[in-house]
């Protein structure tokens, strides 16, 4: 598993076990090793005088001639007689304690005969004990000193870092003049994770500006034929047509009007965010609706269907017209499609509007997905490519408006924006 752990505290805490191992490794090799060299040491000076006693002193009917430290015991002597203590120790060299006294003890057995000798081992075992205490101090010294100094450490490693992840968030890296990153790093890691932000950066900024520039000019060379398409209905209308021509001609100015608000809304969302003059409210829920109405609920009675605009709070905001009648016609046009019988309802609140319905409603695991491109409902009708409630949702999350669906009680759906507060 991927630990999850910040990545200078992942560096503090490897250079923390890495100086407690080594730190830990070194203390006790040299523990050990001022054990080997007191064994080896105390063995051969008190082999030493134990030869010196058994051959010199012993022979020669002599007491042994040790310090006031060292005793002598033998099992052949009653008056050296080998105490409790130090029965059954093996040969060699043995640390024996008890209680609050230590003795070092070497032992030796000759001709079926034990002798020992036993030394009191007060002093050196303090000097002893002291020395571990340094080598412990030393080793929590060193720990503390690595998790300081690998604070240090990681706060130095990980600057590049966070220096290009406060440029990345703070700066419009998006811009078309925003300069590169890599120059102002050396070539190391942090700068090849720059240069490579870089070359991302650039073929999104490419993209970005093609798809801009591509939404523009379509849009830009399609109002010149929706007028000219326009502008000849005007004029069919005005002669002698039977009913049926009429409605038709009529149906091709309704689709040209269409077509017409749909170029002026992309030409619209292809403009920078920062040209604010392309984002101007003028236009109040009110007369947005207002026009809706008028143009949809002819239809809506055409089809069978009760139509009904209520209000239930006034929305004093202005808004941008061409995003907000998109919107609105988006969703009373997909309440028209999918309402067989019933009715289609446009509320007005205080904060944003409702389009309801009585229609067949939508599966509610579908209540995202509808918003995609090209995601059509379970019950599709006609030859659409789902692409309006995806162009809803870009235009809401342009303006900071919120759109969601929920399905009625009663049965059919309904689709609530609010504008957030945002004016």
């Amino acid at each position: 598993m991927v630990s999850k752990q910040p990545f200078a505290r992942r560096i503090l805490i490897a250079f923390v076990l890495m100086t407690t191992l080594v730190s830990g490794v070194f203390s006790l090799s040299i523990v050990a090793l001022v054990h080997f060299i007191e064994e080896d040491l105390v063995s051969k000076e008190m082999d030493r005088e134990l030869n010196k006693v058994l051959h010199e002193d012993i022979q020669q009917e002599q007491p042994p001639r040790l310090d006031s430290m060292t005793r002598f015991f033998s099992s052949a002597q009653p008056q050296y007689a080998i105490p409790e203590l130090f029965s059954g120790l093996p040969e060699g060299f043995n640390e024996v304690v008890d209680g609050t006294n230590a003795f070092y003890v070497y032992s030796r057995k000759t001709n079926g005969q034990t002798y020992l000798l036993a030394q009191e081992q007060h002093e050196f075992e303090a000097r002893e004990q002291a020395l571990f205490y340094v080598v412990l101090a030393g080793f929590l010294l060193t720990v503390v000193g690595a998790w300081g100094l690998g604070l240090i450490m990681a706060r130095k490693v990980m600057a590049p870092l966070s220096r290009l992840a406060q440029q990345v968030r703070h700066r419009d890296q998006l811009h078309p003049l925003a300069p590169p990153l890599a120059p102002e790093y050396p070539d190391d890691e942090v700068g090849q994770l720059a240069a490579a932000f870089d070359s991302t950066l650039g073929q999104v900024r490419q993209s970005l500006e093609r798809e801009r520039l591509f939404t523009s000019d379509v849009s830009h060379e399609l109002r010149t034929p929706l007028m000219v398409i326009a502008t000849s209905c005007e004029l069919l209308v005005e002669g002698d047509l039977q009913v049926h021509q009429r409605e038709q001609i009529e149906r091709i100015g309704r689709a040209s009007a269409e077509m017409r608000d749909l170029v002026q809304t992309f030409l619209q969302l292809a403009r920078d965010k920062a040209n604010e003059s392309a984002f101007v409210g003028n236009s109040s829920l009110a007369q947005v609706a207002t026009d809706q109405s008028s143009r949809w609920e002819p239809l809506m009675h055409q089809k069978g269907l009760a139509f009904k605009r209520s209000l239930e709070g006034a929305d004093e905001g202005l808004y941008n017209p061409v995003l907000l009648n998109t919107v609105m016609a988006n969703l009373l046009r997909n309440a028209l499609h999918y309402t067989e019988l019933g009715f289609v309802r446009l509320v007005l609140a205080t904060d944003g509007f409702r389009v309801e319905d009585s229609g067949m409603g939508i599966a509610p695991d579908q209540h995202e997905q509808i918003f995609q491109p090209f995601v059509r409902g379970s019950e599709v009708r006609g030859e659409g490519l789902g692409l309006g409630l995806s162009l809803v949702k870009r235009i809401c999350s342009k303006q900071g408006w919120t759109i969601s669906v929920h399905n009625l009680p009663q049965g059919g759906s309904c689709f609530t924006v609010v504008f957030n507060n945002v004016r």
